[in-house]
């Protein structure tokens, strides 16, 4: 089993493909797993190299002990790349992966060569929202949300329909509620709205249409106005738009790298 340590943790990862092609490196949604990228992975694996890893608190990584920052959850990323002497990648993330891809494009310029944003913000809810999730996981477990989640990830039609959504379902009652608790908090004190104006990378924006958690307005819109050159995609998705559409996400990916 692939497990890295990473600044006083252990982080389970995946890294993929053949040696000398370029590297991506793929960040998931706060309560998923590096599994959420499958759908991805046989496309991409023609071009390049994918390092795909759970975030400190989900899959198979530590449980952190106390909350954790976008500072912290970034960091892991440079540590965790340093030790597989990758010296510089693309990176594609997904809400609270999109977040730690603003924290690396802003702080370790030259380490990000390419940057994909995908249903993400550069600030995420208010406080209080944050709040009450992180004392009804601590207080009832992943069960006390998940419902609301799994609304937010999908489409009515998605999660009636697609068995991939059930076992996403399955990982995010598997997270630590510790751990999510701890990213949530991260989540919370992140705000980029000033900073993504120094994003110096070519930057690749994708919203869905039907995401009720960063839509497009007040979101998306912001990164793909504020990023000097940044290149915009909408979906018709809810959260996770690359499992409701697939097809167009990693083709989106790969025209752009």
């Amino acid at each position: 089993m692939p497990f890295a340590n990473v600044n006083n943790l252990r982080m389970f990862y995946r890294l993929d493909g053949r040696a000398g092609l370029p590297v991506l490196v793929m960040s998931h949604s706060l309560g998923c797993d590096l599994g959420m990228w499958e759908p991805q992975m046989p496309q991409l694996l023609e071009r390049m190299q994918v390092l795909r890893y759970d975030t400190r608190g989900h899959g198979a990584s530590d449980v952190p002990s106390s909350d954790c920052t976008i500072a912290d959850l970034g960091r892991d990323v440079v540590a965790l790349t340093a030790g597989l002497n990758i010296r510089n990648f693309a990176f594609c993330g997904l809400s609270m992966g999109g977040a730690i891809g603003q924290w690396l494009a802003i702080n370790m310029p030259g380490l990000v060569t390419d940057l994909i944003l995908a249903n993400t913000a550069p600030r995420f809810s208010t406080r209080d929202i944050w709040e009450t999730r992180i004392r009804d996981v601590r207080s009832g477990g992943m069960q006390a949300i998940v419902d609301g989640v799994m609304g937010r990830f999908f489409t009515a039609k998605t999660l009636a329909s697609d068995p991939y959504a059930q076992s996403v379902k399955s990982v995010f009652l598997g997270t630590e509620p510790a751990g999510y608790a701890a990213c949530c908090a991260a989540l919370r004190d992140t705000d980029f709205t000033s900073l993504i104006g120094k994003i110096n990378v070519p930057t690749l924006v994708i919203g869905g249409d039907q995401d009720p958690s960063t839509p497009w307005a007040g979101h998306g819109e912001i990164l793909a106005r504020d990023i000097g050159g940044a290149k915009a995609l909408r979906l018709d998705t809810a959260h996770l738009s690359n499992i409701e559409e697939p097809r167009a996400f990693t083709r989106a990916v790969l025209e752009f790298l």
